[in-house]
């Protein structure tokens, strides 16, 4: 496959996100492969891992995976733009360079977000995964293992249990229901959402934690050996 063929090929990768990023894919194919025609601009070394990223999952054969493949990035681009305007720019601190031994460090982290965008079946967390990619490219107060950490957990949550850590963490501008869920649910719904937030609580990402059940109640002397 020549250099040219490669370029197409993860430029209509990034295209072919539209099902899940909408129309806003074709323009962030260009600032990836044709910045000097697009409107809006991202960091070269930013641009260049996305080509990488793009070029290298090309490829892909499953049609919905590649779609959730090309919106990933074209989310990352969109949120790199935002970043860029706002003189947040590309890190400069051995991010975007080789590793002795291996590859530069965004490329394993973008290979990852894309491989979890991929995997997403809640076509919701895309967006996200993209932010994130595009948000650890211009923090150097993020390496490659909390960047790690941060993506296997957010796979590990469901979508209702994001939902639940975003409204905790805009609680100033969006107020939450203030009436305690119920012990004992009947309702099956209610029971899972209670589930979650549990599940929560008992990994230390939302307060309280859980209150441990209190042991069975012992009637005195029901310790006591029975007669023969």
């Amino acid at each position: 496959m020549t250099a040219s063929e490669q370029t197409a090929t993860g430029r209509d990768l990034i295209e072919a996100g539209d099902a899940v990023a909408g129309s806003m894919c074709r323009a962030a194919a260009a600032v990836v492969f044709e910045p000097a025609a697009a409107m809006v601009q991202v960091s070269s070394r930013v641009a260049a891992c996305l080509r990488t990223a793009a070029d290298e999952t090309a490829g892909l054969e499953v049609p919905r995976e590649r779609v959730r493949a090309g919106a990933v990035l074209a989310f990352a681009v969109e949120y790199a733009a935002t970043l860029h305007r706002n003189g947040r720019t590309g890190r400069t601190d051995g991010w975007f360079e080789p590793r002795p031994g291996s590859r530069p460090a965004a490329d394993e982290l973008a290979e990852s977000v894309v491989a979890a965008a991929r995997r997403s079946i809640e076509e919701r967390r895309v967006r996200h995964l993209g932010y994130l990619l595009a948000e650890v490219a211009v923090s150097p107060d993020v390496d490659l293992e909390l960047a790690g950490r941060a993506l296997r957990l957010a796979e590990s949550l469901s979508w209702r249990q994001l939902a639940l850590l975003a409204g905790v963490g805009r609680r100033d501008r969006v107020p939450l229901p203030m009436a305690p869920l119920e012990d004992e649910p009947r309702a099956w719904a209610a029971w899972g959402a209670r589930e979650d937030v549990t599940d929560l609580q008992t990994r230390g990402l939302l307060a309280p934690p859980p209150v441990p059940a209190r042991p069975a109640a012992t009637l005195p002397g029901s310790a006591l050996p029975t007669c023969g």
